[in-house]
């Protein structure tokens, strides 16, 4: 397996093709709470700066609500000039209708397949050998973020893992606090399922399911144990009102909720609020009970355009996503990690460095987007907002899980 190395300086430079003239390029994306604001800033900075223009067309309500929005207008002839999309198969009918712009070319000439890692970041928007996205980070969701203020009011220390998590919510909830956060978006329902999955039935066990696709594993006592867990998860969560997943993490910062299971884009919140790592905040990767990440994350495609001024608009701005100096200024604010092996890190922050340690030793699983067809996924997503949302058994829901599964084979 390629080796992650941090550099101590940045060391690569970028092939951009050369411009005529300015060109406006429209750039949807769903990243609009303050961190995710201040992180997509540093992108539009570099673009402006670079003599082309950022036109931002930021999508309220997340990636559930944008992707429609944004498909419905490549498929309906308004292409914007590049979109958001999460590593995986989210634009892949999109591409095969020969919609997105191929930037196989912008790859070569800035060695994207030598300075990617993990290669599954490419691998996961190469079609027919030719590369059509251009990734920008690592986002893995499986953390659990802790409110060191909440267990300080409870006088009870900060638990090390999800166990004692668990075991310490009735001496949150004599303090007034809520155990657990979480928004009622459903992707926040879909994301906290994921996290306990690995947490109580392990990493073995998520591989064999996802992964080699055993149904047998699926249906069995493994996860029938991590389907408990969730009920008895949903409890702890059970006065939380808020809908969006950043107004659950302010909850944690406040020190009004124990904790949130949420991505580490959690991150970019905490910086806003000049919270510190360690101080403030605890951050527990694969919970406490298991230390690695998935390699989900954001990549940005490019609608064909009949424009040969906005196409080449587009490759520069391909280019520049993946260079050196935006992988640091970007995902510093967003509190990711980079797409990019090279590139100087040393202002990361404790919960950073926790993540480029994963990512070097290479505790890797690939993501739900990657393992899954949208359609599975949709599925598992309504059944997880139910099963959260209502008293369903745990039984009911992870017989229908299995049955959604078996479906996408």
């Amino acid at each position: 397996m390629k080796t992650l190395k941090l550099a101590t300086a940045l060391v690569a430079s970028v092939a951009l093709p050369a411009a005529a003239f300015a060109t406006d390029l429209e750039v949807t994306h769903w990243w609009t709470s303050g961190g995710e604001a201040a992180a997509v800033a540093e992108l539009a900075k570099a673009f402006d700066a670079s003599g082309d223009k950022w036109i931002d067309g930021a999508i309220a309500g997340g990636g559930g609500t944008a992707r429609p929005i944004m498909i419905s207008r490549i498929t309906g002839g308004d292409p914007m000039g590049a979109t958001q999309f999460n590593h995986g198969q989210q634009a892949l009918e999109l591409v095969e209708a020969g919609l997105m712009l191929d930037l196989t070319d912008v790859a070569e000439a800035n060695n994207w397949k030598e300075v990617v890692f993990p290669p599954s970041l490419l691998d996961a928007c190469t079609v027919d050998g030719r590369i059509y996205c251009a990734p920008v980070n690592i986002h893995s969701p499986e953390w659990l973020w802790l409110s060191n203020k909440a267990y300080a009011d409870a006088g009870i220390p900060v638990p090390t893992n999800w166990n004692e998590f668990v075991e310490t919510a009735p001496q949150l909830e004599a303090a007034g606090k809520i155990p657990l956060a979480l928004g009622n978006q459903p992707w926040q329902s879909n994301l906290a399922f994921g996290a306990i999955s690995i947490a109580v039935a392990g990493l073995d066990v998520w591989k064999q399911v996802n992964v080699e696709k055993n149904m047998d594993v699926a249906a069995g006592p493994e996860y029938a144990a991590v389907f408990q867990a969730v009920a008895d998860a949903r409890k702890l969560a059970a006065k939380s009102t808020v809908q969006d997943w950043n107004q659950a993490t302010n909850l944690v910062i406040t020190g009004e909720a124990g904790g949130q299971i949420m991505g580490d884009w959690a991150q970019g919140e905490f910086q806003v609020a000049n919270q510190v790592a360690g101080t403030d905040y605890t951050c527990l990767p694969g919970l406490g009970l298991n230390a690695y990440l998935s390699t989900g994350g954001d990549a940005f495609y490019f609608p064909k355009n009949k424009s040969a001024d906005v196409e080449e608009a587009q490759k520069r701005l391909a280019a520049l996503l993946v260079s050196p100096e935006v992988q640091v200024a970007f995902n510093l604010k967003k509190g990711s990690l980079p797409i990019r092996g090279d590139v100087d890190l040393a202002a990361a922050n404790d919960c950073m460095k926790k993540g480029l340690e994963l990512l070097a030793q290479g505790n890797l699983v690939p993501s739900g987007d990657m393992a899954w067809s949208p359609d599975v996924q949709k599925q598992n997503e309504d059944l997880l907002v139910e099963f959260w949302k209502t008293d369903m058994a745990p039984e009911v829901a992870h017989q229908q899980w299995v049955a959604n599964l078996k479906s996408g084979l």
